[in-house]
């Protein structure tokens, strides 16, 4: 079976090809490309690059201006360069790229432990304000967002730091009964 006309479709359907008419369409001047706009515009000077960056396979080239406060560095700057393999379009990029500022987050939790002062997960998670700021009675007769993930930040956020204690308990009493050997 054919398809049909455009005629066929004008007549059976109302409104149809309404906009084939370019004297018509209300976008018409938009996209007439002969009108003077009185803007005049010159590529930028490009910003060189410091360090090789990431680079999008869906673009010939970097922008002309791009940040670079944060240079990949470690697990978190493999993944992110492995990402850029990967469309933008795809959730393979993006997710990895999110794995990546999860270890981002770790490498620099795990170098704090080498400075004189350390991280602390108590203060630095907000969880005291949960006592202070009525955090408790403000997830009962609501209907927060947060509160279907409620019961996964613990895990989340307190079973690293916990298992990490752990470690370093086990460690220590480890180095302790060697030492009485």
């Amino acid at each position: 079976q054919r398809p049909p006309t455009g005629e066929e479709l004008r007549s059976r359907i109302p409104g149809w090809g309404a906009d084939l008419d370019p004297k018509d369409r209300p976008s018409v001047p938009r996209g007439r490309f002969d009108l003077e706009a009185g803007a005049h515009w010159d590529f930028p000077v490009r910003q060189e690059e410091e360090w090789p960056r990431e680079r999008s396979i869906e673009h010939k080239f970097l922008t002309p201006v791009f940040g670079t406060a944060t240079p990949p560095r470690g697990l978190s700057g493999v993944l992110r360069k492995y990402a850029y393999r990967y469309s933008e379009g795809r959730a393979a990029h993006w997710l990895i790229l999110v794995a990546a500022d999860r270890a981002d987050a770790w490498e620099n939790h795990l170098k704090s432990f080498l400075t004189l002062r350390p991280d602390n997960p108590i203060t630095e998670t907000g969880v005291l304000s949960e006592f202070k700021r009525h955090g408790i009675s403000s997830r009962f007769g609501t209907k927060r967002s947060d509160l279907n993930h409620q019961w996964m930040d613990t895990i989340i956020v307190g079973a690293p730091w916990a298992l990490a204690a752990g470690a370093g308990l086990a460690v220590n009493n480890a180095l302790r009964r060697n030492r009485r050997r």
